[in-house]
């Protein structure tokens, strides 16, 4: 068995103190694409491969918060399977998500059997799916059609933004998986020399000096206070982030400039700003997990304020990432899938409702943000294991991982109801909560959730 020092050590090393940037570190999770939607804020993200060595992504997966510091996975929902038509096993590349009317339209990209770049829509009546293919076909196909963006107006109309090395957009029927008039290019947003010969295609270092507006791609657009905003990585590859504003959807663009830097240890950078709770954020990815770089990303956070002229300030990168906004309770079934950070586990990779954290060892750990155990003198610690390979003792520790823990159940088997354990000191106020797996060295089992009573 590993040596609770080494432990520690190990875990001390690989995250350092408050660090909440990536914020999701049981998988790769580049090109964000945040969505509100009443008290909760989805995420939908690509997903590196653990051995790529390339741009090797399979899926598209959805995480969720109401409080922005712990996020639940909600599952791997869709994937190249998804359309028939579709290049299968990679290329499942930038996409952002929207609701209307009741029904999900999510925005992918990918390649078509033949050859190409194409963007894809999928459709659901819940982020947790199903999802199926809206159109039994690609929405759109050229060089460069990648990164899809959409927005719905003040008016109800809704718009579609899309392109690497260029810029494309058009207005989407009511239907959302159509357009009313074609698309068309923005101006201004081309690389002059980007459609010349393949040369020049494979050439990501042309867009430095050639457009006045540095566009390399993953448009993010929104609007806020009458203006619309057009978020982008820009200025070749390495990329950073900069931004154009324009008094309507269809321009003129004005280029205002960078507002992030390059990512640390990433040559692309992608993501989008929304407002949650009062709260501006913008999302973005960075290669600095263990392993981690250009084709292994992950997902950071940064809160920022607008300028009084409405402008974007420049944005920097932090390892601290953004406060709560709330609270975890723990008096209702928590999702072991639901976390802060981690160190070791997984999570599956299955469509549907139902997740797990996976993958669970010696050693591993999962941290949880702000759970508010109020005043209510609890007894108990209920929590769900499945998939027993070799028994082992699960932790909970309150605010660090020293000291004795609150609670300890030992797991020898799958019990239908889960196991109870009683807590070993009383508990109330907001703590971060630790919970610390032990056994031997072999995997151990899978986790399916905690509570307190």
């Amino acid at each position: 068995m590993k040596k609770t020092f080494t432990l520690l050590a190990t875990m001390m090393a690989a995250v350092p103190l408050f660090s909440q940037n990536p914020i999701i570190r049981t998988m790769y999770t580049p090109d964000p694409a945040p969505y509100v939607h009443g008290d909760k804020l989805y995420l939908f993200v690509d997903h590196d491969e653990d051995d790529a060595t390339y741009f090797l992504m399979k899926d598209w997966l959805v995480f969720s918060t109401e409080d922005m510091v712990n996020w639940t996975y909600l599952g791997a929902q869709v994937s190249t399977r998804t359309f028939e038509w579709a290049r299968q096993g990679d290329r499942a590349w930038a996409a952002q998500a929207i609701e209307r009317n009741g029904k999900w339209y999510w925005y992918l990209c990918c390649s078509a059997k033949q050859g190409g770049d194409a963007l894809a829509v999928a459709v659901a009546d819940d982020p947790q799916g199903p999802w199926k293919d809206a159109i039994g076909g690609p929405l759109a196909t050229g060089f460069g059609f990648i990164d899809p963006t959409v927005f719905i107006d003040d008016d109800g109309s809704a718009y579609l933004f899309w392109g690497n090395k260029g810029l494309w957009y058009g207005k989407l029927n009511d239907d959302m998986i159509s357009f009313e008039d074609g698309y068309r290019e923005v101006d201004g947003y081309r690389d002059p020399k980007a459609f010349g010969d393949l040369q020049m295609k494979m050439n990501w270092k042309i867009g430095k000096d050639e457009s006045m507006t540095q566009y390399e791609e993953g448009p993010w657009i929104y609007k806020r206070e009458g203006l619309y905003y057009l978020v982008y990585p820009a200025g070749g590859v390495p990329e950073y982030m900069a931004y154009s504003t324009a008094p309507s959807v269809h321009g003129p663009w004005t280029f205002r400039g960078r507002i992030m830097d390059e990512a640390v240890n990433s040559f692309t950078i992608h993501g989008g700003a929304v407002n949650f709770k009062g709260h501006d954020y913008m999302f973005y990815h960075n290669g600095i997990l263990p392993n981690g770089g250009g084709f292994h990303r992950s997902t950071a956070i940064e809160e920022f304020k607008y300028n009084e002229d409405g402008s974007i300030p420049f944005i920097p990168f932090t390892t601290e990432g953004v406060e709560p906004v709330g609270t975890l309770d723990p008096y209702r079934r928590v999702e072991a899938e639901t976390m802060n950070s981690s160190w070791g586990v997984k999570l599956d990779r299955a469509a549907g409702r139902e997740h797990r954290a996976t993958s669970i060892h010696n050693g591993d750990w999962i941290k949880l943000r702000c759970v508010d155990f109020a005043d209510r003198d609890p007894k108990t610690l209920s929590l769900a294991p499945l998939n027993l390979k070799h028994p082992g003792r699960v932790e909970f520790y309150l605010d660090s991982i020293s000291g004795s823990p609150i609670a300890s159940v030992f797991v020898s088997g799958n019990a239908p109801m889960g196991f109870d354990a009683p807590l070993a000191k009383p508990v109330s106020g907001v703590h971060d909560v630790y919970i610390l797996f032990r056994g031997g060295d072999e995997e151990l089992f899978d986790l399916d959730w905690w509570m307190i009573k």
